[in-house]
């Protein structure tokens, strides 16, 4: 692939004359391929375990890491090559293929990664004891094996412009901030800001309409 923008594709086992990567000058996000791009997010080098890439069948094993490993946003229409759902369990899987019997709801590369199993078995299980359980974990791009890596807020501070917010966050996630004045309205929380880039460790947010003396309560949300 030569000066691309690829989502949710499998570019791997290609040669060419000149050698090199099986890409140059792309744009990759979401993709298993190799080497590891240097930029975009959600990209891996995993072998995709094609059913029979030798005989043509790129098909995804039940193993695959690419089951459930896209991103929604880049699909691009409701059926696979196959004329099956494209988005099964989900979220959609890297390639032309979906896998249509997933066993877990989280992508199966993720899960791989950090030893769980594939079966489902461990999705809503809370392995670090952080209050997250293994889906919300994977939303969040947290460590379910840590519990100091979890989505949760810090602090709220008065400051002479306002009020100061943090919350734990990771780089490669976005994040809304919403604030509620009193919880027993409906709606209670109201959007203060969006798109709002993480940080490693921390991100903070300074809310400058919060000002006098009154009850504020903060949430913050992902966004993938």
């Amino acid at each position: 692939m030569n000066l691309c923008t690829l989502a949710n594709c499998i570019i791997y086992f290609n040669t060419a004359s000149a050698g090199g990567s099986n890409y140059t000058s792309s744009t990759l996000n979401y993709c298993c391929t190799t080497p590891l791009p240097s930029g975009g997010v959600g990209n891996f080098t995993n072998d995709p375990l094609f059913v029979n890439e030798a005989g043509g069948d790129f098909h995804l094993q039940t193993n695959s890491p690419c089951i459930n490993s896209g991103n929604n946003a880049y699909a691009p229409g409701p059926t696979d090559l196959d004329g099956n759902p494209r988005i099964v369990g989900g979220t959609v899987d890297m390639g032309a293929y979906e896998f249509q019997f997933p066993t877990s709801v989280i992508s199966y590369q993720w899960l791989q990664y950090y030893g769980l199993p594939t079966d489902g078995s461990a999705d809503y299980a809370d392995m670090d004891g952080s209050g997250m359980n293994n889906w919300q974990d994977w939303i969040a791009g947290t460590n379910p094996t840590n519990a100091a890596t979890a989505l949760r807020m810090l602090s709220a501070t008065g400051t002479g412009s306002g009020v100061l917010v943090t919350w734990t966050s990771v780089t490669n996630r976005s994040y809304s901030l919403e604030r509620a004045t009193n919880l027993d309205a409906s709606p209670a929380f109201f959007l203060l800001s969006s798109n709002i880039a993480g940080l490693a460790g921390a991100t903070t947010f300074t809310d400058t309409n919060a000002v006098g003396a009154a009850p504020r309560f903060y949430r913050v949300i992902v966004e993938q």
